[in-house]
């Protein structure tokens, strides 16, 4: 029987204004074949709302400061269950949209098990990214984008 450990993550949907999502590229350190896209965010501290907690991993995984009020409610939220490095965890997640004109990520603030596990990153157009073959979380990524950015304008003749 596989036990789980508990855990409160936020996560950011970062939207471009070109309307590309911003997803890091990683691996689980105990199957490093693993590998998948994601957005940033990760598990709250104890008494952390889920906006404060997802402005926090977005500075330290993006170099982006910005206040948590700035994100608004959650835009999607999910339970999920995932090992990791080892362990097992099932995770209540919320997810926010957070738009900007456009931003040069700087990870300096990755910790440990982040230098460790991310590869790198990209930004996705949405429609790339359903039609690429990779693996991302959650997989009802592209389907979550559709709903909320609106269609690309068709260039006027």
């Amino acid at each position: 029987m596989t036990v789980y450990t508990p855990r409160r993550a936020a996560r950011v949907l970062l939207v471009d204004a070109a309307g590309r999502v911003l997803l890091f590229h990683g691996f689980d350190p105990a199957r490093p074949g693993h590998r998948y896209w994601f957005t940033p965010g990760g598990g709250l501290d104890a008494a952390e709302s889920s906006a404060a907690g997802a402005a926090r991993e977005l500075a330290e995984e993006t170099g982006l400061r910005i206040a948590p009020a700035e994100l608004g409610e959650p835009v999607w939220s999910d339970t999920t269950e995932f090992p990791f490095d080892g362990n097992f965890y099932r995770q209540e997640q919320d997810f926010f949209l957070l738009r900007v004109p456009s931003w040069q990520v700087d990870t300096i603030g990755f910790n440990d098990t982040e230098q460790r596990s991310i590869a790198g990153h990209r930004w996705w157009p949405p429609a790339e990214l359903a039609a690429s073959g990779e693996r991302y979380y959650p997989p009802e990524l592209p389907d979550l984008l559709a709903r909320l950015l609106p269609p690309a304008a068709e260039p006027s003749c």
